[in-house]
């Protein structure tokens, strides 16, 4: 009963912060505010992963969240690469 509360509790915050996060990503001044909410996102969804998880009992979840924040950091420093090297000028090497 505690479980199921919590379940609903944590999947209920986690849609709150994927909303808020993706409400970020449309209206972010700047590139690196994007940047940042699209890595939130991986999180938030790697949050939803791990409660699905939890709520199912179906470990290979776990294995597919493991995945997904290893995609996510790789984007992320591919973006932060691109930024850097958009800052720096194209004609530069």
């Amino acid at each position: 009963m505690i479980m199921t509360a919590a379940i609903h509790l944590a999947l209920a915050i986690l849609t709150l912060a994927l909303v808020m996060t993706a409400i970020r990503v449309i209206i972010g001044p700047t590139l690196a505010d994007r940047v940042l909410a699209l890595d939130q996102l991986v999180s938030t969804a790697i949050g939803f992963i791990a409660v699905i998880a939890v709520k199912t009992g179906f470990e290979l979840y776990v294995d597919i969240a493991l995945a997904l924040a290893l995609v996510g950091f790789l984007a992320t420093a591919a973006f932060a690469r691109y930024i850097y090297i958009r800052g720096r000028g194209e004609d530069q090497p």
